[in-house]
């Protein structure tokens, strides 16, 4: 197979896998595009007009995977399948071979206080904070200027040097022009660049936090506003490898999982800051935990006919549920206790708290306040048992409403905040509680309004037809798995 016909390949898999997840996307740019190659050309002009790069002869350690040379205080010594002893990749494994040639150089070793200072006034500029850190000391270590190209005669597919066909523009520089190219450079570019953000798995740092910052700012260009870096996935504690077997498909998780599910255990379990394992158990486990028990419970419990026969979103009493400045004055006025306000306080500032995270990638801790507002809502709901209740009494009926008024109004925000993470389940959360198109923004999402003495939209307003279950338990995954278990296990065991 020829690398365009492999590219090719690859290529499709990537989009099968982002169309299986549910993620869209405004441009896919490739490497081989004749706007990304035009791209190329340009900026390798930009640095070599402004004396950023010279020729010289260039000798390393060199790992043809990484693409890259190493500096030995990150080898180490292994010996290869034969027994003979070999210099490895720490980081990745893979070996290297001491490689001597003639490139184009970028002179890295002038950028080292330029990107200290790009650094040290924004540290923001690549987060989480240990990769930031990670990303200053490589700057205290020694910056050798960088190889940017590869002669032509061991590396043909790849761009030519402009005016030098004897050489390869270096991959990496070839690569990381993409996130310009796709912009618009050379011309229209200025309409997004510098305000881009960059997602990118913490083996490739490096290129991202010092290379990439150091060629733009050579080029005249201000690195990108942001580098949002993520760890890795093992598997019961060990790395994924094809040797080992135990490689996830992603398309055999989405069909065991759902779309939905599956988004929602990558990102309510992925920590950016450190590898995470998995191991199916875990996803069934925390699925059916949180969005088939506690928020789909929650919906079916607040909006079943026996509790809510006129499938309508209830009217707050103020009586019930007066407004109070401090949780503790609660007692003795009307019917909500301690524990009713601080939910709604904790739900009210929900919003902001989500938002903050979002922004600062830190996507699992918005899932675990959404979770946790969740299991406050359901004790909110268990501890007042509504279905005891009896709606021929005014006043009980007047409580009742009022408990259901406040889970909808819950549930509703749930169901807005979650929009970007499970958009099918959220989209069936909201229409079951007839929630518009129009009327699921994040940015004028409000709570309880009725609390501040102001008009609710959706009170008295009839419930969307019913949509069925939220999220389907995982049961039969579960029942499957112990059946496969007992299969392996010898009849005398089971004696």
């Amino acid at each position: 197979m020829s690398p365009p016909e492999l590219c090719e390949r690859v290529s499709g898999l990537f989009r099968q896998a982002l169309a299986q997840a549910g993620v869209a996307f405004t441009d896919f740019i490739r490497t081989s595009e004749p706007r990304h190659q035009r791209a190329v050309r340009h900026f390798w002009g930009a640095l070599r007009d402004c004396g950023a790069l010279y020729k010289g002869s260039y000798e390393g350690w060199y790992c043809t995977p990484e693409e890259s040379f190493l500096p030995e205080s990150q080898l180490a010594e292994r010996r290869d399948a034969q027994g003979r002893p070999c210099k490895v990749s720490l980081e990745t494994g893979h070996e290297v071979h001491w490689t001597k040639e003639e490139n184009y150089m970028f002179r890295l070793s002038a950028f080292r206080d330029p990107l200290q200072k790009w650094l040290r006034d924004n540290p923001r500029a690549i987060c989480p904070d240990p990769f930031y850190q990670h990303a200053l000391r490589w700057l205290d270590e020694d910056l050798p200027d960088l190889s940017v190209s590869r002669e032509r005669s061991r590396l043909q597919w790849g761009i030519p040097v402009p005016s030098d066909p004897t050489q390869t523009i270096y991959v990496w520089v070839d690569a990381l022009v993409n996130y310009l190219s796709v912009v618009g450079y050379p011309e229209s570019h200025g309409a997004w660049w510098p305000a881009a953000h960059h997602v990118v798995g913490k083996d490739i740092l490096k290129f991202h936090a010092l290379y990439w910052p150091a060629l733009l700012l050579a080029a005249g260009l201000a690195p990108p506003e942001r580098i949002l870096v993520h760890s890795h996935w093992t598997v019961r504690g060990q790395k994924m490898s094809k040797s080992l077997g135990n490689v996830v498909d992603p398309a055999t998780c989405v069909g065991q999982y759902g779309v939905d599910g599956f988004r929602y255990f990558l990102l309510r379990q992925g920590v950016p800051e450190r590898d995470c394992d998995y191991y199916d158990e875990k996803v069934v486990k925390l699925l059916n935990s949180e969005l088939a028990d506690a928020l789909g419970g929650l919906l079916n419990r607040s909006t079943a006919p026996s509790i809510n026969p006129s499938n309508t979103y209830s009217c707050f009493s103020e009586p019930c549920f007066p407004k109070v400045l401090d949780s503790r004055e609660a007692k003795g006025m009307g019917r909500a206790s301690a524990e009713d306000y601080e939910l709604v306080a904790a739900v009210a500032s929900l919003p902001a708290q989500v938002a903050g995270y979002f922004e600062g990638f830190q996507i699992y801790k918005a899932l675990e306040c959404i979770a946790q507002c969740v299991r406050q809502t359901n004790g909110f709901f268990q501890r007042h048992r509504p279905w005891k209740l009896d709606r021929r009494d005014t006043a009980e009926r007047l409580w009742l409403d009022t408990i259901l008024h406040v889970t909808l109004e819950c549930l509703r925000v749930y169901g807005t905040l979650l929009q970007p993470v499970v958009p099918h389940m959220a989209d069936k959360l909201l229409s079951r509680l007839a929630v518009e198109p129009g009327e699921r923004g994040l940015s004028d999402l409000t709570f309880l309004a009725r609390y501040d003495g102001k008009p609710c939209p959706f009170e008295g307003r009839q419930l969307g037809p019913d949509t069925g279950v939220l999220f389907q338990r995982m049961e039969k995954l579960e029942t499957l798995k112990n059946r496969k278990q007992e299969a392996q296990v010898p009849d005398k065991q089971l004696l």
